[in-house]
Formats: C-alpha cells, sequence, structure tokens
C-alpha cells in the first residue's frame, strides 16, 4: 500500500502538481548549474553574462508562457514539444522535433555521466575527466539500473524524481549562503565587461547562450508528460513555478561566483567549478559539499532526463510518426522498447567518449543545438493558434498571447543565430539519418512521405548533413 506522501505526488495513477513540477526542476538542475561559473566566464566578463542572463530570462519565460498557453488552449495535444510541432507544421516537422529533442536527451545524458565521474574523480583519482575506463564502466553500471528502475513504471521513477530533487536543492541553497558571505565588490566589478580578448559585448552575450539555453532545457518537461497529468491545468502551473524558481538559482549562482574570483580565475577551473569557488569562499570541506552535490544532483537529473527521452519516441510512434515499434510498452506500462533503444545509444557514445577528446562543453552544445529547432516549432505554433484565435472564447482576447508567442519565436531564432553555424550544420549530421525513420513509420502508415514544401527541407536536410560531415571528416569542422 502506497504512503500518503507518495499519494500525495503521484494519486492514484496519474501526475500531480508536485511530481510534474519535480519533473519541471529535476529536469533543468542537473549537472549544469554545478559548472555554471566556469562554463559563462569562459566567455564573458560580469557585464555580459549580466545581459545575458537578461535576455535569457525574458526569453525562456515567454517560453515557459507558451507552454502554459498551449496546455490551456490545445489540452488535447499530447506530447508537448513533439506534440505542438507536429500539430502546427505536419508530420515530417513534428518528427524532425521529437527526434531532435530525443537526440539532444541522450546525448546530454551522455555529458551528465561524464560530468557525474568527473566530480567523483575529487575522492576517487582513477575517474579523471570522467572518460577514463573505471568512469565508463561505472557510468555503464550507473546506466543500467536506472533503466531497470524506469522499466517498473514511469510512476513509481516519478516519485524518487520528486525525492531526490528535493535533496538536489539543500546544496545549492548552502552555496549561495555561504558565498554571499565571502562576496567583494570589487572582485566582481574588476573588468567588468571583460579583457579585450574576450571580443565585444555582443561576441560575449552570444557566448553565454548555448551555455543558459542548455540550464533551462527541460522547461518543458511537464508538457511532455501532459498525456499522464491529472489535470492539465498543472501542466501550466508545473512550468511557471518550476521556471521561476529554478532561474533564481542560477542567476545567483552564476553572478555570485564573479564575486569570490575574478573572471579569469573562474575561466581556467576544472568543473564542477561550484566546488572550487565554495573552496575559496570556506575551505576544502566547500569542495567536498559541492561535489557531493553534483552526484545527487547529476543523479536526480539523469532520471528525469531518462524518463523525457524515452516519453517521446514512445508518443511518436503511438502515433505513427515514428515506428510503431517505439510504442511498446511492458506490463508496467513503460515505453520499453524506446527505453532500450535510448540507453543503448548513451552507452555506445559512452564508449566513444573514451577514444574522443570532445568533453563536456562539447557534448553540452551539441545536444543544446538539437534541441533549438523543437524550442522554434513550439513557439511558432503557439503564435498561430493566438492568430487563429483557437481554443479561445468569443469575448476573450489573443493579444496578449500573440504578443508573448511573437517573442518567444524571435528568441528561438536568436538562439539558432548565437549557437552559429558549426553547431547548426553538426545537429544536420544527426538530423539527416532520423529521414529513414520517417519513411519507415509513413510506410506503416501507407501514407505519402512528404509533401512539396517538406520535401524542399527533407533536401536542404541531407544536403546540409552531407556538407557538414564531409567537413567533419577533413578536420575543417570540429566538436
Amino acid at each position: 500500500m502506497a504512503t500518503d506522501t507518495q499519494t500525495l505526488v503521484l494519486g492514484s495513477d496519474k501526475l500531480r502538481l508536485g511530481a510534474l513540477t519535480a519533473l519541471v526542476v529535476g529536469s533543468m538542475i542537473g549537472g549544469g548549474i554545478f559548472s555554471l561559473p566556469q562554463n559563462m566566464a569562459a566567455g564573458a566578463g560580469a557585464g555580459a553574462i549580466v545581459l545575458g542572463w537578461i535576455i535569457t530570462f525574458f526569453g525562456m519565460l515567454t517560453l515557459a508562457f507558451v507552454f502554459q498557453m498551449l496546455a490551456s488552449r490545445k489540452p488535447e495535444v499530447d506530447g508537448g514539444v513533439y506534440g505542438y510541432a507536429r500539430t502546427g507544421f505536419g508530420s515530417y516537422m513534428g518528427f524532425n522535433s521529437a527526434w531532435g529533442y530525443w537526440i539532444s536527451a541522450w546525448i546530454g545524458n551522455v555529458s551528465y555521466y561524464v560530468v557525474i565521474f568527473s566530480a567523483l574523480s575529487a575522492f576517487a583519482p582513477m575517474f579523471g575527466e570522467g572518460n577514463t575506463l573505471s568512469a565508463i564502466l561505472c557510468a555503464s553500471l550507473l546506466l543500467w539500473c536506472l533503466h531497470f528502475l524506469v522499466l517498473r513504471g514511469v510512476h513509481s521513477a516519478a516519485f524518487i524524481n520528486t525525492v531526490t530533487t528535493v535533496a538536489k536543492l539543500v546544496p545549492l541553497a548552502l552555496f549561495i549562503v555561504l558565498v554571499v558571505l565571502a562576496f567583494r565588490v570589487h572582485t566582481f566589478s574588476l573588468d567588468f565587461w571583460g579583457n579585450p580578448k574576450l571580443g565585444s559585448v555582443v561576441d560575449q552575450i552570444k557566448s553565454t547562450m548555448l551555455v543558459t539555453v542548455w540550464v533551462f532545457i527541460g522547461i518543458e518537461g511537464a508538457s511532455v508528460f501532459s498525456g499522464r497529468a491529472e489535470r492539465m491545468s498543472d501542466v501550466g502551473h508545473a512550468t511557471i513555478i518550476g521556471f521561476l524558481l529554478t532561474v533564481s538559482l542560477l542567476v545567483a549562482i552564476s553572478l555570485l561566483s564573479l564575486g569570490v574570483m575574478t573572471q579569469p580565475e573562474l575561466a581556467a577551473l576544472k568543473n564542477p567549478s561550484t566546488a572550487f569557488v565554495l573552496e575559496r569562499a570556506v575551505g576544502k570541506w566547500g569542495a567536498v559539499l559541492m561535489n557531493l552535490g553534483l552526484v545527487i544532483s547529476v543523479g536526480g537529473a539523469l532520471l528525469a532526463w531518462t524518463l523525457l527521452a524515452a516519453e517521446v519516441p514512445y508518443l511518436a510512434g503511438k502515433d505513427g510518426t515514428m515506428p510503431k515499434v517505439f510504442a511498446r510498452t511492458n506490463e508496467n506500462g513503460a515505453p520499453m522498447v524506446s527505453l532500450w533503444v535510448t540507453n543503448g545509444l548513451v552507452q555506445l557514445f559512452l564508449i566513444l567518449t573514451l577514444f574522443s577528446s570532445a568533453g563536456y562543453l562539447a557534448l553540452l552544445s551539441l545536444a543544446t543545438s538539437m534541441i533549438l529547432i523543437p524550442y522554434l516549432l513550439c513557439a511558432g505554433y503557439a503564435w498561430l493558434v493566438a492568430r487563429r484565435r483557437e481554443g479561445y472564447a468569443a469575448e476573450e482576447s489573443s493579444a496578449r498571447d500573440l504578443g508573448i508567442a511573437g517573442i518567444a519565436t524571435l528568441y528561438g531564432l536568436w538562439l539558432i543565430y548565437a549557437a552559429g553555424l558549426k553547431y547548426l550544420l553538426l545537429s544536420m549530421i544527426l538530423y539527416a539519418p532520423g529521414i529513414l525513420f520517417y519513411l519507415w513509420a509513413r510506410r506503416e502508415q501507407g501514407q505519402r512521405p512528404f509533401t512539396k514544401v517538406e520535401c524542399g527541407v527533407c533536401a536542404l536536410v541531407i544536403i546540409s548533413g552531407i556538407v557538414a560531415a564531409r567537413q567533419l571528416l577533413s578536420g575543417a569542422l570540429t566538436l
């Protein structure tokens, strides 16, 4: 018999507000927040970082409102990022959204495994930078433990995710309190707009974009599980609550660190950089605290993202946008095939990290670039919904939602520009093979693969993927 606490979080067979909020916070707060001081300072001074956060706050806030609005106006659309793109722009764009989101999720999981064992190297040096043989073996063991946990059922895993989400907030709150006490205005204001080596303020702001977007990926966590929510209104509420809580932590950790160590000092740190910042503030025990906090945090985030990564192909398989095999579940209702394929790919890439110099930041940037197009499609669909007044009563105004969706769409375009051509091309290498799975699914449905417009988009993806692959092989393009 379930405990009162578990019943409160999960309900009888649906996810309630607490569990949905924990999925949003748990998927956003992972390893990235513990590496944030170094990641941000690597390419920008304090002034540019402040401006970068302002842009990101308003941009991501509009995106959070987009998911809230779509949950309210389009409650019949399941799947979040994937479902909105499919409904708004057709099967092929919906497939690309599901494919891009899925790849972003499992590549992100690879980076999590690398960073968690990099943190554990503080206690066991054999783990090195998180990609030594012993690190990969232990990461693989953790991967398959989480895999079999999720196979026991999504609701059981969601309850455990709620517990780990609460646990990970404790060391982060302690970090903020202790760093506030060690904060020095002089240190924060030193080279406020960055030294000349960092480039112009605009270049510095652009350098922060992929990092800030990465730490917000997961904002759509509640909408992805909208089909399992007890009330659709909880999906929107969970998104906004999770966003506001997370942004407060992210901005505080990023900016307060600049008052403890200078930008060049932060940029030179190993990750997780919060460990070294707190060590400077309070001594060795501070580093131990943050490394342990990272292990708990990433463990919880890995569980949330294992759930998210498997859910999208499962939903896409259910309605035929991806092959039907992905829709198979076990006796516990867990997306069995989707989970095995997803974690099989994570395992493959973990092995590849033994032979590749691509580290945490490279995997982070690639994972982030894969999700930019799905985010843009969601914002575009919200704009169409508001413009067409779909789901609005006759006396209701759609002007506010139209403005928010318009800003979110422009923000999505800015992110693709800020990411740069390099990562857009690299993402096409991963988008191109998805066409084979799309054709497989369309054949199962007995439907024509492409419209004329979709055919042009498909050709562009293939050509871009080939160009990027050739440049990658020649060394002209690198991770």
